[in-house]
């Protein structure tokens, strides 16, 4: 008997399948985020708002990595692709300050210039937009060919 890809017996499983997979890579990202922040943590009682500002742009990278592996398959997936690409560029400009990182640290004042940083790092994510929109126009096309 051959299975209809349409039938409401093989969407259940298929659904599973895809929550499945987004919790073990969600799992997987936040162990990787939790023994990176071990080697951190130092840095966390000299920087003043660090851990608050990693736990949050690790929260919603991982839920937009979830939401983007549960909706795999659909045009949904590209969305929220570029939500994700569009989101690491804007925390990458508001935490960093624009480009200048400046702190008090017992009577001394420190002022760091990472605009090279911020340009590399915003270039490497335009790449990531940019392949996420070549992806879906390719999406799109493809089942534009089917119909």
């Amino acid at each position: 008997m051959v299975e209809d890809d349409n039938s409401s017996a093989f969407k259940p499983r298929k659904l599973m399948v895809k929550v499945l997979k987004a919790t073990v890579k969600g799992v997987m990202f936040f162990v990787v985020y939790y023994v990176c922040w071990q080697f951190l943590t130092s840095f966390a009682t000299i920087i003043p708002g660090l851990q608050q500002a990693v736990q949050i742009f690790v929260g919603v990278y991982i839920s937009l990595i979830i939401v983007g592996e549960i909706t795999a398959g659909t045009i949904y997936q590209y969305f929220f692709g570029v939500a994700n690409d569009l989101f690491v560029i804007s925390y990458l400009i508001f935490s960093l300050n624009g480009g200048t990182f400046s702190m008090m640290y017992q009577n001394v004042g420190l002022q760091v210039d990472v605009h090279l940083f911020l340009i590399i790092a915003m270039m490497l994510s335009f790449v990531g937009l940019s392949k996420t929109i070549l992806q879906a126009i390719g999406f799109v096309s493809k089942k534009a060919e089917i119909v």
